[in-house]
């Protein structure tokens, strides 16, 4: 999967930006899961990613910061997804086909990506300054995915049902990436989940998945070494009492 969140087309000097705080971010997290955050330099990690010193802390404040842009990639990929989704679509069926495919990879991808993330994810849950950058990631995702929620749920939705939906999202997101990281089941491993289908894939790199999906969206089921599927199931679980996220009831006939 591609690590670079769908957006519009920005300047090149923008585009350069976004590329070199990346790839600062790749560097920080390779060395993190190496050796660890305490035995980690941000002289070290600018080295890594072939910039100055002084250009590290023109992009982050300091050495555990620089792993956000990787940790926030998935929700700015679901949120973009959200963002371009057609208006009148219900938000069950528009949550949970876009978090499918926001974790998702290309069919045939390389398992590699899914072992970077899992690592990455574990080494933060395990280091009090790099699990306060991934609630705060998880925050700001929250603050950004409100508005895109009452662009969908239109003009007369409840302002706190939002919010609240807009938490209980993000939510979902978190704790199933928590759940499938501290797992054991082999990166991109196949199988079934229930309801959505969508390829197999993840929140911040690549990965694989082999299988035939069911519901909406097309190609390798979420299976058991994929965050798609405990994600899903949160989301599931977690809306069910959001008038905003609960599925429309169906007429009598």
């Amino acid at each position: 999967m591609n690590t670079t969140p769908p957006s519009p087309r920005r300047p090149l000097t923008e585009r350069r930006k976004a590329a070199t705080r990346l790839e600062i971010a790749r560097a920080a997290a390779e060395l993190f899961t190496e050796r660890g955050p305490d035995a980690t330099s941000a002289e070290e990690i600018a080295d890594r990613a072939g910039v100055a010193l002084r250009t590290f802390y023109r992009y982050f404040r300091n050495k555990h910061d620089a792993v956000g842009p990787l940790l926030a990639v998935g929700a700015e990929r679901w949120r973009a997804l959200l963002a371009a989704t057609g208006p009148g679509t219900p938000l069950p069926e528009a949550l949970e086909r876009t978090l499918a495919e926001a974790l998702a990879v290309p069919v045939g991808g390389s398992a590699e990506g899914l072992r970077r993330t899992r690592a990455l994810l574990r080494t933060a849950l395990r280091d009090p300054a790099l699990k306060a950058v991934w609630y705060r990631v998880n925050q700001e995702s929250e603050e950004r995915l409100a508005p895109v929620l009452a662009r969908l749920a239109g003009p007369g939705a409840d302002p706190l049902e939002l919010r609240l939906a807009a938490a209980v999202a993000v939510d979902a997101l978190r704790i199933g990436l928590e759940v499938w990281a501290l797992s054991d089941a082999p990166p991109g491993a196949a199988g079934t989940a229930r309801g959505t289908g969508g390829r197999a894939g993840m929140g911040t790199g690549e990965g694989t998945g082999t299988g035939t999906g069911t519901g909406t969206g097309r190609g390798a089921s979420p299976g058991t070494g994929s965050p798609a599927g405990p994600a899903l199931r949160c989301l599931r679980e977690l809306s069910g009492g959001l008038r905003p996220l609960a599925p429309a009831p169906r007429a009598n006939r």
